[in-house]
């Protein structure tokens, strides 16, 4: 019978553990990220080699990872084009306030998932989530007049300064918080 990577030893030798890396299935790698006793290392390499897979994988094994993958790999499915995908990764409980935040800083990310997030009820309401909404140029005007309440009028100017938001955005929002000052 043949043995998968998480049924081995927990001691393991860390030469022999990366070698078995590379013939793991996607799942068995899932497996491997989320074992709590696998080394620290050895986890994050699974990881790695399951992000690099996400293009090559089926959209059914995407909704798979995003609902039970590490947080990590969830916060890399926020990019995949398919809503679906982008949904299920918000649901998944292992994501972090800080993951959604850099996948909505990153460069490549899609309006599909800023407008999600900003609907989404749980990620809307993060303070971090809100700045890097501020920050990103495809924020609906009404979102971002939204954020820009709840946060202190300093914070608000610092954002804009730094943010790829339209100009007419920003001369709103600043519009927004100079009355309140």
């Amino acid at each position: 019978p043949t043995r998968r990577f998480s049924d081995l030893h927990p001691k393991t030798s860390r030469h022999v553990a990366l070698a078995l890396l590379r013939h793991l299935f996607t799942f068995e790698l899932m497996q491997v990220t989320l074992n709590p006793v696998a080394l620290a290392d050895i986890k994050k390499l699974a990881e790695e080699a399951l992000i690099g897979r996400l293009e090559s994988v089926s959209t059914g094994e995407k909704l798979t990872l995003a609902r039970r993958a590490s947080g990590r790999v969830a916060g890399e499915l926020l990019l995949d084009p398919e809503p679906r995908v982008i949904q299920t990764a918000l649901g998944n409980p292992r994501l972090t306030e800080a993951s959604v935040a850099k996948a909505i800083l990153r460069e490549n990310v899609s309006r599909a998932l800023v407008e999600t997030v900003c609907r989404h009820t749980k990620w809307s309401l993060r303070g971090e989530v809100r700045i890097a909404l501020l920050r990103n140029q495809n924020t609906p005007l009404a979102w971002a007049l939204e954020f820009a309440r709840t946060l202190p009028e300093a914070l608000v100017a610092e954002i804009l300064r730094s943010s790829r938001l339209p100009g007419n955005v920003k001369a709103a929002l600043l519009g927004e918080i100079q009355p309140r000052s």
